[in-house]
């Protein structure tokens, strides 16, 4: 029995195993995860960054995932609250590049041969994203045959409508002329943009600001905007830290973030917005 005075503010202190708070963060595998290659005091603020990045992605995907639930079962709110997380949480990522924006080619270059052939395009989270924002490829797999649980979740991803593909069907199931060879499209393949679909978000907003789908719209709109922010200042950290230089793992560097920077998720979105 305690006979600590029932004025005393101190929290217990005494646990006959872990903290709860330990037992729950799991903090102690957290902070313990971090392993550098290299003498560089800086590859510390990369590695944890970079880590910090993966914990955004997951958490993000279990966003857009809950959102396509939603939408399936035409439970909008529950999709809208959701996305309006993920709006905050990608805030929170994008938030990210700044330890590492303001690095030199020095700086980078001190402990860049730590990395190997290891790249930022080879994480299967991130991939995950993608894929729900309707940017599929197959090819983007074959990094991952060497981890079996990775590649069947990702063969899966692939093959499910993205979170756009079940925004589409709503707009189809509420009597908007989304056309068929949209709805029925392989999924496995990265989405493109239909004028019909273009069309189909200019009636709507066109039509009451204030209706739920032009909410909907406008949820999309954000997560698209911060994914565009996200990819240009990928873009940017990497210019400045490496210039035009190929990139880890073989890829073109910059010039492969330029042509992705470039692109916009959910097209259409942005397209009507010249037809209001």
């Amino acid at each position: 029995m305690s006979h600590r005075p029932e004025t005393e503010e101190t929290p217990n202190l005494d646990f006959a195993g872990t903290t709860p708070y330990e037992d729950y963060v799991q903090a102690d595998v957290l902070t313990h995860l971090q392993h550098p290659l290299s003498d560089d005091p800086g590859e510390m603020v990369f590695l944890v960054t970079t880590q910090v990045m993966e914990l955004w992605f997951t958490v993000i995907v279990h966003e857009w995932e809950t959102a396509g639930r939603a939408l399936r079962e035409d439970r909008i709110p529950v999709a809208m609250d959701a996305l309006k997380r993920s709006v905050r949480e990608l805030e929170a990522l994008n938030a990210s590049w700044r330890p590492l924006s303001q690095l030199t080619p020095a700086q980078f270059n001190s402990y860049r041969g730590a990395l190997g052939e290891g790249s930022g395009f080879q994480s299967a989270m991130y991939r995950r994203m993608e894929f729900l924002l309707g940017d599929k490829s197959a090819s983007m797999l074959v990094p991952h045959r060497g981890a079996p649980r990775v590649h069947a979740e990702l063969e899966k991803a692939l093959h499910e409508p993205s979170l756009y593909d079940e925004v589409l069907r709503l707009l189809a199931r509420r009597g908007l002329p989304v056309p068929e060879s949209v709805l029925r499209r392989d999924l496995s393949q990265r989405y493109e943009p239909s004028a019909e679909v273009e069309e189909v978000w200019a009636r709507i907003y066109s039509g009451d600001q204030n209706s739920e789908l032009a909410r909907l719209g406008e949820a999309l709109t954000d997560v698209g905007e911060l994914v565009w922010r996200w990819r240009n200042d990928h873009l940017v950290a990497t210019r400045r830290a490496m210039g035009a230089k190929t990139g880890t793992g073989g890829s073109a560097g910059v010039a492969w973030l330029e042509k992705r920077a470039a692109k916009n998720v959910f097209p259409e979105l942005w397209t009507a917005r010249s037809h209001v």
